[in-house]
Formats: C-alpha cells, structure tokens, sequence
C-alpha cells in the first residue's frame, strides 16, 4: 500500500506539472529571466489588490485595498486549468476595514484574513470557493485608525500567529513631521505599538495588550513578514522612517533623503530591538546611524551594541510590501529557500526619480542572503517615474501555488498574474538572467547620479513653487495629484478651491486623518508649517489654488495673519 501511495503521489506531481499552462504573449506585460513565463489570472478587480494566498486546490484569495459592495475579500476559481479566473466573487462580514487591510493567508484548514482593526479567520470546507463558515475574529487591535495600521502576519510550527503594529509616526517627535522637532525619550509608542506581537493562532478576540505577547520592537511599519520553517525563524521586511532633506536639511541633501534610511529585510529573534525611532540603518555605510530627532547629523552612529542590524539592506524608499521563501519544486534549484520580496515603488523621492516597483530575489547560501536582483519588471510601463502614479502598476502581494507557481498581485487595479518556469529546471544556467541584469539600469532601479538624476536641474524657482518642492511635494507628488493611497491630490480637491480660511488652518495648525478628499478616504498626518512666515504661507498656498488646474483665486498675506491671531 506504501509503494501504490507513492507511485500514486508521483504520477498527481506529473499530472498537476502537465497542467501547468501556457504563457500569454509578453506575460502579460512582466519581463522575467529567460525560461520564466506568465499568464493573467485576473486583469483588474473592483476593490484593487493587497496580499494574497493560495488553497490547495488552486482557488485564490485575495484582500482588496478599497471598500466594495460584498466585501474586500476576494475568491477566485480557475475552472478549465487556462490559468486564468472565470469565477470571481468576493465576501467579508466587515465594513470599514480600511485602505491599510493587508493579510491573507491560509493556515491549517482556516482562511486568515485581516482589516485595520482585526485578525479574522473562516473554516475552509472541502469544494467551497467562498466560506459558508462565520467570520471568527482571532485579533482585536484599538479600534482606531492610525498611520502604519497594516496588519500582515505570519505562522510558526507551534500554532502561535505573529502580527506588527506599526509606529503612527516618522520618527516619534514632539512634533510629528514639523521641521527640528526633537523626538521623545523614551518614546511611548514603543510600549504598544512600533513591533510585533504573538498570539494563539486558535484562540477567538484577543487584544494586543491583554493577551499578545511582544516579541520584537524598534520596527516603523511592517507590511510583508514570513516564518521561515527551514531557519525556524521570523523574518520581516521594513519600511524606514521619511522626510530627512523636509525636517532636517541642514544636515541631508534631497540625494541623501532619497538614498536613505535603508528599507531592511531583518531576521528576528526573540526581543530583537531594530531601533526606531532613535536610529536607522545606512545600507551606503553598512552602519546604523543615529536618528536627527535623538541628536544625529548624519555622521553620528549608533553605539548600542544591542540594536539588530538587517541581515540586508535595500534602498530607501522602495517600500517592501511582502516577502516569501520559496519551497517549490516548479523553479529551478537556485529559487530554492531565496527570498521574493514585491517592492511596491517609493512616493517620496523627489526631486529624483520615484524607484522600487520590482519583484526581487535574495539568492540564500549558507543561511546568508546574497546580493539580491530583479525577478520580475515591467509594472511601471515607463522607464521615469516621476510621480508615483506615472507607474500602470504597483507590486504588492506574492503567493505560492500548489503547484510552486508563484502568484504576484499588484495594487492599482488589482491585477494578479501567475508565474511559471516552462523549461527543463536543470538546464538553467546564469545567462538566463542577462537580460534581468540589464533591467539593474532602469531609471526606477539604479542609483541615481545626485546632479544628471536630480529632476528639477536648471528649472526657474518661485517662491511659492519653491516652498511647495520643499515641503509638499514628497507626499502630495511633483503633479499634485497624491499618491493614491495613503496622500490626497491637491488638483481639483474641495479642500485646495474652498473656504481660503479652512486651508490656511490646516497650513498652520496641521491635520489629521481620516479626512475626506473627492469622495475618498485618507488617513495620515500633515504637520504644521506654522513655523513659515504669513507671506510664505501666502506664496505657498496661492502656487496650490492656480496650479494642478485648480482655478482658485490666491490668498493674500494679511488673511493668514487674520487666521493666525484668530487661531492662536
């Protein structure tokens, strides 16, 4: 009977290799190593795409980005083996969960999924595309939104379920994001949030402070996190902190803010310590350095010899927002145990060019990771990103196959390809990844030459467009129009054309989210720029209210100092 099994298990792993199907022409827009093919599960989805996961059977799930009627989960049922999705339906119990709603995944017979606020789970029944089951809520968080509240997570082998809650701020000041605000020592975020948290993976309504137990901190936002079964060990890619050149230029060039603080793929142990908010790592230097809020200058480094250093390193900005170790049999051998890492493209580079917007592999020899190097490219559809949304797509979410497909979702309009190796595994050779080196000098991948890189060379500066690249442009971006997700577009927003009053307000006294903007929800913080004169808050505003086809009329200097005085 032993022999009849095994022979039976070989002819399923010939059979699901025979299915495997046929690449469609250009891969459906990604440009992968030689041998590598793609076929398009789905072309969009109406609430857009976060991470995904993968049964057993081949149905995906996947977690939208945007509210929908019916839910932001998504299911989707390949029937006739084409690869391709022709059922699509999606379910969720839950409104509101939040542009931030990240994880999915499937786990000893249960869907995992996550919202802003909660860890929820369904059983997973035999045939069934979408749960019959009732949503069971694993994880209660605060209840209130807050910057970095995605909640990726992960399992290990012993039934316990790991999830980050992110630091609401860049570098814990007194002042979050106000130009010289020193920063608050201790930081008493760190007490319930910037870290992560372990719990039951089968135990219903925990909360993170009542039950979780912490066991790793220093960490600003987390959106892609593994367990690593071959290591035993937790893994997590991280989002440094923002706004060097913004808050502390006298210290940062705009080149410096661009290139750093690294965006670290960190191994962690139990109470690791990664540092935010008092430092960040230089992955130029190899050297965690000393965060400006806490008495740094760029040159001052750390001297905690406690503090975990990333086992790599990437450019800042990049934001990784999902990892995976790969353990198929589909690629060949060198994929094996490597790291996918989906870069969902930075939106605070200016004035260079915006970079990331890749799916990279971390070869790993030894235990070690190697240098990393483009997997999969094409997402941007140009080779100059200068605005965030200049890039067709943003790579979000991986997955593995049954199969050891390996699955990509991406996040503005939701589109989720499959990914193949349609060659003899054991004749690839490393000339199959020439034409991925050569991507390495892609606008969005190199390291851009500080002065021919630098976008606005040799343009005419006035006062308000001045003080807009200075302070507004690394969220709002070069066109105004935002970031999509996370910053609203000043163009055409009822917020920039209204009450004058209203908007030289927020200049003065900040703002903080969840804020409307042409019907759609934001949640971050804008500081206060209180610290500008009433004539630059004047200039500044006026080039906003004429600019981005907005059509206002301007604001007068003697009007912010009426809403100054009346404000103070």
């Amino acid at each position: 009977m032993k022999k009849l099994g095994i022979v039976s298990l070989i002819i399923a792993s010939i059979l699901m290799y025979n299915f495997i199907p046929q690449g469609e022409p250009a891969n459906g827009g990604l440009i992968l190593p030689t041998g590598f093919e793609a076929v398009v599960v789905v072309d969009s989805l109406p609430g857009k795409a976060r991470h995904l996961a993968v049964s057993a059977n081949g149905d995906v799930y996947v977690k939208g980005r945007m509210e929908v009627p019916g839910g932001m989960n998504w299911a989707l049922r390949d029937t006739n083996k084409d690869g391709r999705a022709d059922i699509i339906r999606n379910f969720g119990p839950f409104k509101n969960e939040g542009p931030y709603s990240t994880g999915m995944r499937i786990h000893n017979g249960y869907l995992y999924t996550s919202s802003e606020y909660l860890v929820y789970r369904y059983k997973m029944k035999e045939g069934e595309l979408i749960p019959s089951a009732d949503a069971e809520v694993i994880v209660i968080d605060s209840g209130r939104m807050r910057e970095h509240d995605g909640k990726p997570f992960t399992f290990d082998k012993n039934g316990n379920l790991y999830v980050p809650f992110g630091g609401p701020s860049d570098a814990c000041q007194e002042i979050n994001r106000s130009p010289s605000s020193p920063g608050i020592k201790p930081c008493p975020l760190l007490d319930s949030n910037a870290g992560v948290w372990m719990f039951d993976a089968n135990k219903l309504n925990q909360f993170r402070t009542r039950d979780g137990k912490k066991v790793a901190t220093g960490l600003r936002s987390i959106v892609g996190m593994e367990w690593n079964n071959e290591t035993n060990s937790l893994y997590a890619v991280v989002h440094g902190r923002d706004g060097l050149s913004q808050t502390w230029s006298q210290y940062y060039s705009d080149w410096q803010s661009a290139m750093v603080p690294s965006e670290g793929f960190y191994k962690l142990k139990p109470g690791a310590n990664a540092g935010w908010p008092y430092y960040y790592y230089d992955q130029m230097k190899g050297k965690i350095m000393l965060n400006p809020e806490y008495g740094g200058d760029g040159k001052k480094e750390c001297t905690d010899p406690s503090i975990t250093k990333p086992v790599y390193g990437f450019p800042g900005h990049w934001a990784p927002n999902d990892l995976l170790f790969y353990t198929g049999n589909q690629f060949p051998e060198r994929y094996k145990h490597g790291a996918f890492i989906a870069f969902h493209g930075s939106t605070n580079r200016a004035p260079y060019p915006q970079a990331g917007y890749i799916i990279a592999f971390i070869p790993i020899k030894d235990g070690m990771p190697q240098k990393w190097e483009v997997f999969a490219d094409g997402f941007t559809g140009r080779d100059t990103v200068v605005n965030t949304s200049d890039s067709k797509y943003r790579p979000m979410g991986l997955a593995q196959g049954p199969d050891g497909s390996l699955y990509i979702s991406e996040s503005e309009k939701g589109k989720v390809w499959k990914v193949m190796y349609k060659k003899d595994k054991r004749k690839f050779y490393p000339n199959d990844l020439l034409v991925m080196k050569a991507r390495e000098q892609r606008t969005y991948i190199k390291t851009p030459d500080p002065i021919k890189d630098n976008l606005d060379k040799g343009r005419i500066s006035y006062n308000g467009q001045e003080l807009y690249r200075r302070y507004c442009r690394s969220c709002h971006q070069r066109n105004g129009m935002g970031d999509g997700a996370l910053f609203p577009p000043l163009g055409g927003s009822e917020w920039v054309n209204g009450d004058k009053n209203k908007l030289i307000t927020v200049l003065l006294k900040g703002l903080g989210g969840p804020i409307t903007v042409a019907n759609k929800q934001y949640n971050n913080v804008m500081p206060a720029f209180n610290f500008l004169n009433d004539y630059q808050i004047a200039d500044l505003l006026s080039f906003v209210r004429t600019g981005f086809e907005n059509h206002a009329d301007s604001i007068k200097a003697f009007e912010v100092t009426a809403v100054r005085k009346a404000t103070k």
